[in-house]
C-alpha cells in the first residue's frame, strides 16, 4: 500500500488495515491470547496477542492525546512523557503493562473504539490541515497519524498471521 497523500487516502488506509487486522485478531482463541509466544516489539522479546492489541491501543491513544494537547495550544512530549524516540521498546512495554488487566475481548473492543475515534479525528480535518503544513518537525499531521495507525496495523497483521500459522490456526 502506498503512503497516503490525502484525507481520503488516509481514511481508506486506516480502515482497510484495521478491518483486515481486526478480522485476524478476532479469531485468536481466548486460551492463546495471553500466551507470550509472539515476537515482541523490542529485539529479543516476546509478547502475547493481547500485548499486540495493547500496543496498537496505546499508540492510538497517544495520537489522540497529541492532537488534543495541540488543539488546546499545549506542548506535547513526543513520543510520550518520560520516553524518547530511541526508547520505543520501553514504551511498548508500558503499553503492555497499561492493559495487562484487560481480557482479550475487552482489548479488542477498545481497539475498535480507538479506531473509531481516530477515524473521526481524521474526518474532522481538511486535506490542508492533514497534509498542507508540518505538524511535528517536518511531518504533517496526516503522516504522523499514518505512522501510528495504518503502518503498525499492517505490521501487526503480518506478525499475527505468521504467529497463527505457527500455532496451526490458519
Amino acid at each position: 500500500m502506498s503512503v497516503p497523500q490525502s484525507k481520503s487516502e488516509l481514511l481508506a488506509a486506516i480502515q482497510t488495515t484495521h478491518d483486515k487486522l481486526f478480522a485476524d485478531l478476532a479469531t485468536v482463541p481466548d486460551a492463546l491470547s495471553l500466551e507470550a509466544t509472539l515476537e515482541g516489539h523490542a529485539k529479543g522479546t516476546v509478547m502475547s496477542p493481547a500485548d499486540l492489541v495493547a500496543y496498537l491501543v496505546g499508540w492510538g491513544l497517544l495520537v489522540l492525546k497529541w492532537c488534543d494537547l495541540k488543539d488546546k495550544g499545549q506542548s506535547v512530549d513526543f513520543p510520550e512523557t518520560g520516553y524518547r524516540w530511541s526508547e520505543l521498546g520501553l514504551l511498548a512495554q508500558k503499553f503492555y503493562a497499561d492493559h495487562a488487566h484487560q481480557e482479550y475481548r475487552a482489548l479488542l473492543e477498545q481497539f475498535a473504539e480507538v479506531h473509531a475515534r481516530l477515524m473521526a479525528l481524521v474526518e474532522g480535518h481538511s486535506d490542508a490541515q492533514l497534509y498542507g503544513v508540518p505538524w511535528y518537525e517536518k511531518y504533517t499531521l496526516g503522516r504522523m497519524i499514518q505512522f501510528n495507525t495504518s503502518s503498525p496495523n499492517a505490521n501487526a497483521r503480518i506478525r499475527i498471521r505468521k504467529w497463527k500459522k505457527l500455532q496451526q490456526l490458519a
